[in-house]
């Protein structure tokens, strides 16, 4: 019976972290004498990965963004195509694409503007058809990269902060996180403060720890990968969750069940996604929420939830109905009030 769960619990992480570890790409930089990389740079534009974990957006302008080295501290500036325009100082990427926008007469950003975050290990592009329904219903899409296996869950809120800040021209922000995003978001809000921001939305975010985390964070293979912010996601009442705040703006939460109080994963109670159950999900507070049949990482590409998103950024309710399911009361009363 040991043998058997072992097996089990082997192939639920297995399961978990394949897809997203099929999606992590890596971009290495040499180190090269300065004059010598600057010349490579002005001669030839490269074309990159993307910085799946080693790199993180600190300032975007529409689809052009500036990246940060996790490892070195240097810059790079990225088109939409992940082409590299520039890299060196913050400077010298700022300068170019001041330079970019001069040259291409391109207008200054405005309206609506959101923020998406990915989960743990995965990539900026996982977000991708989230973004793609905000564009179409007229949001200006950011869908942010930070390098989720190399950094704490506080270092990427800072991250966060970065852009925020950045975000000249644009009047209006709202927050999207999918799993350890949403944590993100939360944490940005315990430190910072932007009068811009309004709406959040958070799908499939361990708000109350996540199990799947318990049982395999001493897993060797869990710490390797998944790294410091993997050992915050946790339910342990004295770690960092527990202290992170509720958005003090308008916000819903969408999660991944099947409706029948057992959930995808039979290593962890009640429904659940595979990884993060409807009740760590349900943050108090929430203004509206839902329960949508598909696993933790489908959510994300799941039509459904691209359109219960854009909605709520639009009007404040997920569905279209226009009944929104508040949630009043924490995820451990709500569950024995069920039973």
């Amino acid at each position: 019976m040991r043998c058997r769960t072992r097996l089990t619990k082997l192939l639920w992480l297995c399961a978990w972290l394949l897809p997203a570890t099929c999606q992590a790409q890596s971009s290495f930089s040499f180190t090269l004498p300065p004059a010598v990389r600057q010349q490579i740079l002005e001669e030839l534009e490269m074309k990159t990965l993307g910085g799946r974990q080693f790199w993180g957006d600190v300032q975007f302008f529409d689809r052009w963004r500036i990246q940060r080295n996790v490892f070195t501290g240097h810059y790079r500036l990225l088109d939409e195509h992940d082409w590299r325009h520039a890299s060196g100082t913050l400077e010298d990427c700022q300068q170019k694409l001041a330079e970019i926008r001069r040259e291409r007469n391109l207008p200054p950003m405005s309206g609506h503007g959101v923020i998406l975050l990915h989960g743990i290990i995965r990539s900026s592009k996982s977000i991708y058809t989230v973004a793609d329904q905000l564009r179409t219903d007229g949001f200006t899409a950011f869908p942010m990269e930070y390098p989720s296996t190399q950094i704490s869950i506080p270092d990427a809120a800072e991250q966060l902060d970065s852009v925020i800040k950045n975000l000249e021209g644009i009047e209006q922000i709202s927050l999207v996180g999918h799993s350890m995003g949403g944590l993100i978001i939360r944490a940005w809000f315990a430190k910072h403060h932007d009068p811009r921001i309004q709406r959040v939305v958070m799908m499939g975010t361990p708000n109350y720890g996540a199990e799947m985390a318990d049982l395999l964070r001493r897993n060797i293979l869990f710490r390797t990968v998944l790294g410091r912010a993997g050992q915050q996601l946790v339910t342990d009442t004295q770690g960092l969750i527990p202290t992170l705040p509720t958005p003090p703006c308008e916000f819903a939460v969408i999660a991944g069940g099947l409706g029948n109080g057992r959930g995808w994963n039979p290593l962890i109670p009640g429904d659940d996604d595979g990884t993060v159950t409807v009740a760590s999900v349900r943050l108090a507070g929430a203004a509206d929420s839902s329960v949508v049949p598909v696993l933790h990482h489908a959510l994300l590409g799941n039509r459904e939830v691209s359109q219960q998103i854009a909605r709520f950024l639009k009007t404040g309710q997920l569905r279209e109905n226009g009944e929104p399911q508040p949630v009043s009361v924490p995820a451990p009363a709500a569950e024995t009030a069920a039973e």
